[in-house]
Formats: C-alpha cells, sequence, structure tokens
C-alpha cells in the first residue's frame, strides 16, 4: 500500500508555522523573563499573567545565568526561588516549560526540548495519516507547546501522557490484514 501523500506546500508551510509559534512564545516568554520586552509589557497582559508568576519566570532567568551549561539542578528551583517562599507560591515551578528546563538543566535542557517538539513535527510531516489528521494533531500539539511556556501544563502526567498518545495516533502506520496474518 502505497503512503498517503500531501500536497507539500501547504503541510509544509503549516508545521513550519507551528514550528514559529512555539518558538515565538518561548522568545516572548524569555523577553518577559529577561524584562527586555521592547515597551515593557502592557498593563493588561502583566494582570493577566500576574506579577507573581513574572517574579518566578525572572527568578527562573536569574538561576539560569549561574550555570548556562548545567543549570542549578531538576527540582531546585523551589530552594533558590526568593519568589517560592512567598503566599502565592505553593509551588515550587517556574509555571513555564522552557525556563523550568533553563532553570535545572541549564541550555541543554532546553535544547533537548525543543528538539524533542522538533522531531515531533518533522514525525507528523513523515506521517502516512490524512493532511487534516496531521495537521489537526500539529496545531494541538502547538498549543500545547504555547500553554506550557506560560503555564504548568506539562507538570501534569494525564496531560504529558495525552499529547503521546496524540502524536503516536497521528504518526502511526496502519496495519495491513496479510501483515499480521501467521503463515
Amino acid at each position: 500500500m502505497l503512503a498517503h501523500r500531501r500536497p507539500a506546500t501547504t503541510a509544509a508551510a503549516a508545521l513550519i508555522a507551528c514550528a514559529l509559534i512555539a518558538a515565538v512564545a518561548v522568545g516572548g516568554t524569555w523577553a518577559v523573563a529577561k524584562g527586555s520586552v521592547p515597551g515593557g509589557l502592557p498593563p493588561a497582559l502583566r494582570a493577566h499573567l500576574t506579577e507573581h508568576r513574572i517574579r518566578l519566570w525572572q527568578d527562573a532567568a536569574r538561576i539560569e545565568e549561574t550555570d548556562q551549561l548545567r543549570g542549578a539542578g531538576p527540582d531546585r528551583f523551589g530552594e533558590l526561588s526568593p519568589s517560592v517562599a512567598q503566599p502565592l507560591g505553593p509551588e515550587a515551578k517556574p509555571h513555564s516549560a522552557p525556563l523550568q528546563q533553563a532553570a535545572g538543566q541549564g541550555l541543554p535542557g532546553v535544547a533537548l526540548l525543543g528538539a524533542a517538539f522538533g522531531w515531533m513535527l518533522h514525525a507528523l510531516w513523515r506521517s502516512p495519516r490524512p493532511t487534516p489528521v496531521v495537521l489537526t494533531a500539529a496545531a494541538t500539539l502547538t498549543a500545547l507547546a504555547v500553554e506550557s511556556c506560560l503555564g504548568n501544563a506539562l507538570s501534569f502526567s494525564q496531560i504529558t501522557a495525552g499529547a503521546g498518545l496524540l502524536a503516536g495516533l497521528a504518526t502511526a502506520r496502519r496495519l495491513d490484514d496479510d501483515q499480521g496474518a501467521v503463515p
């Protein structure tokens, strides 16, 4: 059986757009954490993100700067972040997957997180599934990537398992009836 072929330009453009959306989300989160948003963060966005979350992001960026190659170590954010000790911060996480990786595992951790997302997009590109299935999975997983930049979505095993299931279903190859038969 021949693999389903999709129009190269449509699927490629959509998958590249997904990668760019995720990159902009990571870059925007990082810019807020470093305090380098041109013109400052608009008050409405600042209120939506909350001051506490912005302080957590800034703490993660400061922790990452101390050792960019190795980070501070897994699960050390809580003991190194002054914002976690405040009353609004019972969780010892920066509420941002890239910043959490940067604080804990340094830039190699961030690179591996990005590589996993890129590999998933590549697997979707190579998937034999119909284009609508591929693009729906790519859009959904990109939305999760954006959410994980702004919150702690990837901290819940149900969400990461669901994302893995979605990626697996969208990239799986069909079993041919004659392959499963025992001679």
